[in-house]
């Protein structure tokens, strides 16, 4: 994958999380895995969570909690 289409990538998936009332702690792209790791400022709850993968613009998977808040993977 190209730079700018990571870059492109990035910027929908973190417009998609703040429009949801969301921040991000950490985004960054996986080349071995081709996808998008994520990590909230915030921890949610079980109830948010499912709503919350629903909105954004890539297939994702809620992988736990993080030291910062829940973590996500989203695949190209």
């Amino acid at each position: 994958m190209r730079y700018e289409d990571i870059w492109r990538i990035q910027d929908e998936i973190t417009a998609a999380v703040n429009s949801v009332g969301f921040s991000l702690w950490d985004l960054h792209y996986d080349r071995g895995s081709f996808s998008f790791h994520l990590e909230l400022d915030e921890h949610l709850s079980d109830e948010t969570l499912s709503s919350f993968c629903s909105q954004m613009p890539l297939t994702a998977d809620y992988d736990g909690e993080g030291s910062h808040g829940s973590l996500f993977t989203l695949y190209v």
